[in-house]
């Protein structure tokens, strides 16, 4: 047998676990919340999945890769059409979302705020 990093399920799964913060461990080491992944009936791999604030964090430091430059240097339409994907994507769910979504994009709560009500205006709500 291959050893865990050397697997295919391993390879397959990792960019997905680091884009959401996750941790791989070994299966002997999950705990209760963690996600143990099998293939042919034998377990693989476990996948500790980050907390819903920690996520946010990691969505943040994704989309500032994404843009080349801090998100707090984008421009107006940026920042809202980052809102507006985040929206889409539970952030403002996470406790503090606003406030640390205003945060990296160097704006105030209110700002964060009125961006969704406009969002929502033009849908309708």
């Amino acid at each position: 047998m291959t050893a865990p990093g050397d697997h295919p399920l391993v390879t397959a799964v990792k960019p997905l676990v680091d884009a959401m913060g996750g941790r791989m461990l070994p299966p002997g080491e999950a705990g209760p919340d963690d996600v143990v992944l099998a293939w042919e009936g034998e377990d693989v791999l476990a996948v500790r999945l980050p907390q819903l604030a920690d996520s946010l964090e990691q969505i943040l430091a994704a989309l500032e890769r994404r843009h080349g430059m801090p998100l707090a240097q984008l421009d107006r339409k940026s920042k809202q059409e980052i809102v507006r994907s985040l929206e889409a994507r539970g952030a403002f769910s996470v406790r503090h979302g606003v406030e640390t979504v205003a945060g990296a994009l160097g704006v105030s709560r209110f700002t964060v705020y009125n961006y969704l009500n406009r969002e929502n205006a033009a849908k309708g709500r």
